[in-house]
């Protein structure tokens, strides 16, 4: 099948998704799409075990999609792109200790606690799995999606202050973890390393990815200021996703990062000094219908992996099991920045909660799983990893605003976090 072909079906689908949402469920656009392919799939798996061959048919057309490379090489820059867009620098900043801590400290935090906990309770419920693997699926589910986020909070209602220490930390703490998981993904086939190897490694991803997000974002401000043309300015916005992601993959630095700091760069000094109010607009809507456009078929990719998982009777338990170890990872994580920063700044009693709950996983948790080396090892991390990520999204994402509601009050929130 090619490219245009696949395309076609999936923007089709999409569009089909999304009007039963409207009209039947009316839920969040991404949790709906995600829960229409969801059912759509598992209706497919029922009329293949009835006989009917369009399971096969199905289980085909995704097989053959690489979702790896089409979300970390394809729609992964754009969408982080377009989220980076619009933070507020000067809120990002105000808050940068909080969420720098969080987005590294608590990340690498979180996946060892998920990976070296998953070891030991992975192997209770009968599926022994290698520590290096423990520790990449943990490196791989604890980073919280910005995209799954991002999409999720558009309809929540959360107080800024702790909006933006979600948001922000979920831009960066996306690429923490994708760096992480590489760096123990290069240490499997070794027999032995040292703590300066994975220090290189995690030096060379992430403080490369930040200094190239941010040149290539620079020499990108310095033509915007350059020209009047919102044609030419969105074709430069292009540029920059695209060419920082090719460059970061040949230097091999972190891709997310630099997109990243080069959104926030063209987000803020940009949009203040280098373009005009029509090219604003312009932009905003560019960026904003994409961003739409690619979550809905991300989402939709993602209710539709089902249909290529393995099912066997521990990845499932397994996966069961992962769903509150992720969960207490995440609290545990954050339970120790919240507290280390207690000192110098003050936290509603509901902050922990809520970050906990808002912490979403998502595409970039699939994908990752499905670029191990195939084998039964990476057949249990993509169905333990699916298992979080489905509860994540339909259960987390819709209760989000309930949890917020339970004592949370909006002005109390704004003021202490």
């Amino acid at each position: 099948m090619t490219l245009i072909h696949t395309l076609t079906i999936l923007i089709c689908l999409a569009a089909l998704f999304s009007y039963v949402n409207h009209r039947l469920l009316k839920l969040p656009m991404t949790i709906g799409l995600m829960a229409v392919a969801l059912v759509f799939s598992l209706i497919l798996l029922v009329l293949g075990k009835l006989g009917f061959g369009v399971e096969a048919e199905a289980q085909r057309f995704i097989g053959a999609i690489d979702f790896n490379e089409a979300l970390m090489h394809g729609m992964l820059g754009f969408l982080l792109f377009a989220g980076a867009l619009h933070v507020k620098l000067d809120e990002l900043l105000d808050l940068k200790w909080v969420i720098g801590s969080m987005a590294v400290a608590g990340t690498i935090l979180s996946s060892l606690i998920t990976g070296l906990l998953g070891y030991w309770l992975f192997d209770l419920v009968g599926l022994p799995l290698p520590l290096l693997y423990c520790l990449l699926f943990g490196a791989l589910i604890s980073p919280t999606d910005p995209i799954a986020v991002m999409g999720v909070l558009r309809q929540a209602r959360l107080p800024k202050a702790l909006e933006m220490k979600i948001v922000g930390e979920s831009l960066f703490n996306d690429g923490v973890g994708v760096v992480i998981f590489l760096v123990v993904l290069n240490l499997v086939p070794k027999d032995s390393f040292t703590a300066t190897d994975v220090l290189a490694l995690f030096a060379e991803e992430a403080i490369g990815g930040a200094a190239l997000g941010l040149a290539l974002g620079y020499i990108a401000y310095r033509m915007l200021r350059s020209v009047d043309n919102y044609q030419v300015e969105i074709l430069i916005t292009l540029a920059l996703v695209m060419g920082s992601f090719a460059l970061a993959d040949l230097l091999h630095t972190s891709g997310p990062i630099a997109v990243v700091v080069a959104g926030l760069l063209i987000g803020n000094q940009g949009r203040q000094w280098a373009m005009s109010e029509k090219t604003r607009e312009h932009l905003d809507s560019f960026w904003e219908l994409l961003d739409e456009l690619l979550n809905a078929v991300l989402f939709v990719l993602i209710g539709l992996e089902v249909l290529v998982l393995s099912f066997q009777r521990a990845y499932l338990v397994a996966g069961l099991v992962a769903i509150p170890l992720v969960l207490a990872a995440r609290w545990l994580s954050v339970v120790v920045q919240v507290k280390a920063f207690s000192f110098v700044r003050e936290f509603s009693a509901r902050t922990i909660t809520i970050l906990t709950w808002g912490g979403l996983r998502g595409g970039i948790s699939v994908a990752l799983a499905l670029s191990l080396p195939v084998g039964p090892m990476r057949d249990a991390v993509v169905t333990i990893t699916y298992a979080v990520v489905v509860f994540s999204i339909l259960v987390q994402g819709l209760t989000i605003n309930r949890v917020l509601g339970y004592g949370v009050s909006r002005k109390s929130e704004a003021a202490h976090s």
